[in-house]
């Protein structure tokens, strides 16, 4: 599996972009998580799982979750 910096990419979190990845490089984005009721952190799938495969399987809004984590990765480079 490619290793992707999304530090390094325009902040632009996509629904292939890898859970874990995602949050070690944008910590803030936990609490878009748990808003969505996600406890993907603590699951050993996170490892493995893109945001989107993780979402999918929950039943949840792909897009706005993509949606609301890049808002919140913007917000947050703002202050």
């Amino acid at each position: 599996m490619e290793v992707k910096d999304v530090k390094n990419t325009a902040d632009v979190i996509t629904a292939d972009t890898n859970i874990i990845e995602a949050v070690q490089a944008h910590p803030e984005i936990m609490q878009v998580f748990a808003d969505y009721g996600l406890g993907c952190i603590g699951c050993m799938a996170a490892q493995f799982e893109t945001i989107g495969e993780g979402a999918g399987a929950h039943g949840l809004d792909v897009p706005a979750l993509i949606k609301d984590i890049n808002e919140c990765i913007k917000d947050n480079a703002a202050k």
